[in-house]
């Protein structure tokens, strides 16, 4: 089956001014965090939340806690096939301190399989997919899903006494791989993505491919005019690429309320969707979601879900 490729994904940038009635604190953490999931989904109708475990701490728990907790909503809406959590983590090149999070992250979505199977009482694969920020180069990309392939889930049939295997013990790992989604974010990089993209493209074989390209941050970095110019050539070379090796490229996009970081507000939804055309996927970032009205702002979410590609 074609899985269906999101329009919106909910961030956790805290680009906000407002804070949001039911957060109870300036900074959304802890329990108000997987609130804050499920709001984007139910309340805001975003397709898919990335869950980020980039440089803070993190509810590894996510999967049960939302079924557990939400339970009516995602009887309904099948998380994996209907809506969709991401999950970000930290690249072990650049956080070098905090390395082995990565695992932490990689190691619970075979569990979030098996609690979730067990919730929809079928086999289901909530997570699936991970975002790999700062991505420079394909090998970051083709070591993350080989180690996944071959630590996490090959660890299964490892045999533990000569007898006994690990999945005989723990039952087996799900899914057995990964889709790896590169978040390409500094000048050189988003300049030549055809370098990077190509070789993981020819060596991992994924079936398809999402490509995540920063614009609000060029923006800071590089100047507002270069990032918009920084955008355009990475759109133009994923779809030549998808042309030249005939696979599915969706990309998304980066992008904040102000002009400078994106213009994605409700007063420039139809200009935006019309100035970046070719992006699948474009971020809910957390201006958008609390300094508009909220229907405002599922307005502008449900404008993307019907409109962009």
């Amino acid at each position: 089956m074609r899985r269906k490729i999101p329009r919106t994904m909910s961030t956790q940038h805290p680009d906000n001014a407002s804070i949001p009635e039911w957060a109870g604190d300036s900074i959304i953490r802890g329990e108000a965090e997987i609130y804050e999931a499920y709001f984007a989904y139910r309340e805001l109708g975003c397709m898919e939340v990335m869950w980020d475990a980039e440089g803070k701490d993190v509810d590894t728990r996510v999967v049960r806690k939302l079924l557990e907790k939400y339970g009516e909503y995602f009887k309904e809406k099948v998380l994996g096939e209907d809506v969709f959590l991401t999950y970000r983590v930290p690249n072990p090149k650049v956080d070098v301190a905090e390395q082995k999070i990565l695992l932490e992250s990689l190691v619970n979505i075979p569990v979030a399989y098996d609690i979730a199977s067990r919730f929809y009482k079928r086999n289901v694969t909530p997570i699936f997919e991970v975002i790999l920020p700062f991505t420079t180069r394909s090998d970051d990309l083709i070591w993350l899903k080989r180690y996944y392939e071959k630590v996490i889930a090959g660890s299964a049939s490892i045999c533990l006494d000569g007898v006994c295997r690990i999945e005989e013990w723990l039952g087996p790992f799900k899914p057995e791989t990964i889709e790896i989604i590169p978040l390409i974010e500094d000048f050189n990089s988003i300049l030549n993505i055809k370098e990077i993209i190509t070789p993981f493209i020819k060596t991992a074989k994924p079936e398809y491919l999402r490509v995540f390209i920063a614009r609000s941050d060029p923006a800071l970095n590089y100047g507002l005019a270069c990032a918009v110019i920084l955008c355009k050539i990475a759109l133009s070379q994923l779809k030549h690429i998808e042309d030249s090796i005939g696979i599915d490229i969706y990309p998304i996009l980066g992008v904040g309320t102000l002009p400078f970081r994106g213009h994605l507000s409700p007063q420039n939804m139809e200009s935006f969707a019309e100035e970046y055309k070719g992006v699948y996927t474009v971020t809910i970032q957390s201006a958008l979601k609390y300094d508009y009205s909220i229907d405002e702002v599922r307005s502008v979410v449900a404008f993307l879900n019907e409109n962009l590609p």
